[in-house]
């Protein structure tokens, strides 16, 4: 076993003690397994919604887009700020409606805010939908990761395997209150690897970022520019828009809400999270210094670029401990991720079936759905698949769609019932359909303007859906929006 391969072992060993280790002195009831009984500090929110955010997508997809598209890569920095500065707004929101109504899952607040169960469940279908891709692109990730860095010693099945039934197990016994924890460990641990992989390879290959930047340019003129077709100014524009309204509707990081014990938490991550956003940047710059030092890699292998640099550049024990970080990026907001799936099976479709169901025996089935899940995400995984950027604006196009009910319902706007769910099922179904069918914008609408042909598909979806849910909305009766008055005074975080 080589020093890189003792590196990530250790480091696994470590997530799984530590995510165990989590759950002392904690009654692990429904509400403590799944949202850390509400009481998490502003800190600690910080750490859990960063763990969640910043993926196997920020260390490979980020820099293999940087390597593979070159300008178009920016599209992730952009909208990550984006969504935090909406995030000022819409979280606090989301949170009093979540603690007024006890809410633990992201259907249970679209039920409440249009008093309709159908509408709670639909939301959770798609949130499953969404989250589906999104495990895959996390365990793919780990994959990846793991087999490059270990030199070959483990294999990408082996690692996927390894890895998953770690995560699974401090999962079903410490719930959030073990990812919150790992996820301290693998924050401090990705933003120094990741802010010096980003120093380090431009300088030691090309003397310096703008160096590096130049040799590019002079190589391969226009790279780092938007192209005129296809990943243009319209596809950006575009992609900017549903990403950032889509970044907080991902189950896991909505779920995510519900953790803090006070509004103003959010107010002041909001702060603070776009300087967060850098560590994407730095990815980027690690992808950019890949370009002319590890050529020819296409299609899904551009998300190999950070690390084919890395095994080119460092021993064997820093290329273990880059694998380390990258395993983590993987296990800690996979952990989130079916958390809060788990917890959705149990409240949103198992409690329905049988509402006379307790919460212990709620919390029980949440437990028992997470290596149910971990097991689908793995199959889908091992049978391969697009890379990890086009899996993610998959998965970003489907949750998205959740955003005009959500928005139209926190703002007290004239939308019926119906008008909500009938705009949520064109969306999804339109988005769902080009996906399976490979239908684009320029197939579908041949003669359309040449900018309409590049908007994300998703975009299209979502203009699709925002026409539903007015039009019904004029046809049928509105609902009145249920009264939501702030909750009580709560203190400052501190």
């Amino acid at each position: 076993m080589n020093a890189a391969t003792v590196v990530i072992v250790l480091t696994l060993g470590f997530a799984l003690w530590a995510g165990l280790r989590a759950r002392r002195g904690v009654k692990m009831d429904l509400a403590q397994w799944s949202v850390g009984g509400r009481g998490f500090s502003a800190l600690l929110v910080f750490v859990l919604m960063a763990g969640e955010l910043y993926t196997t997508f920020t260390f490979l997809g980020a820099s293999g887009y940087a390597y593979g598209h070159g300008g178009a890569a920016l599209y992730i920095l952009v909208y990550t700020c984006l969504a935090f500065v909406l995030s000022y707004w819409l979280l606090p929101a989301i949170w009093r409606v979540a603690r007024r109504h006890g809410a633990l899952t992201q259907p249970e607040v679209f039920a409440r805010l249009y008093d309709s169960p159908a509408l709670g469940l639909l939301v959770a279908a798609v949130a499953l939908l969404a989250l589906v891709p999104y495990l895959v692109v996390q365990m793919k990730g780990l994959g990846l990761i793991v087999e490059l860095t270990s030199y070959g010693t483990l294999s990408p099945a082996a690692a996927v395997w390894t890895g998953a039934t770690v995560m699974t197990v401090y999962v079903m016994l410490s719930g959030m209150h073990g990812s919150a924890v790992t996820a301290v460990v693998k924050d401090v641990l990705v933003l120094l690897v990741c802010v010096f992989l980003g120093l380090y390879l431009p300088y030691h290959h090309h003397g310096g970022l703008g160096p590096m930047f130049e040799r590019i340019e002079a190589l391969r003129p226009g790279f780092l520019a938007l192209p005129a077709e296809g990943r243009n100014a319209v596809w950006f524009t575009s992609t900017v828009a549903l990403s950032a309204l889509g970044m907080y509707l991902w189950p896991h990081a909505f779920s995510a809400v519900f953790t803090a014990k006070a509004e103003r938490t959010f107010r002041k991550n909001a702060v603070v999270m776009p300087l967060y956003a850098l560590v994407m940047l730095f990815s980027m710059f690690a992808g950019f210094a890949a370009v002319l030092e590890v050529p020819g890699l296409s299609g899904g292998q551009i998300d190999l670029a950070l690390l084919k640099l890395s095994l080119q550049t460092f021993d064997p024990w820093f290329v273990g401990v880059i694998g380390a970080a990258g395993m983590l990026t993987a296990l800690v907001p996979g952990s989130i991720m079916l958390i809060s799936a788990s917890t959705l099976l149990a409240r949103n479709l198992y409690r329905p079936m049988f509402p006379a169901s307790s919460d212990a025996r709620l919390t029980l089935v949440s437990r028992m759905a997470a290596p149910l899940l971990t097991l689908t995400a793995v199959l889908l995984t091992l049978r391969g698949g697009a890379g990890i950027v086009a899996l993610l604006l998959m998965g970003f196009g489907i949750v998205t769609q959740l955003a005009p009910a959500l928005l139209a319902g926190l703002a007290g706007g004239r939308v019926s019932r119906a008008g909500a769910l009938l705009g949520i099922v064109t969306g999804v179904g339109f988005v769902t359909a080009t996906v399976v069918t490979g239908a684009t914008t320029r197939t579908l609408l041949p003669f359309a303007p040449g900018w309409i042909h590049d908007l994300n598909i998703g975009i299209v979806g979502l203009a699709l859906n925002v026409a539903v849910m007015l039009a019904v909305g004029r046809l049928m009766p509105t609902r009145a929006a249920p009264s939501l008055p702030a909750p009580p005074h709560q203190p400052a975080c501190r």
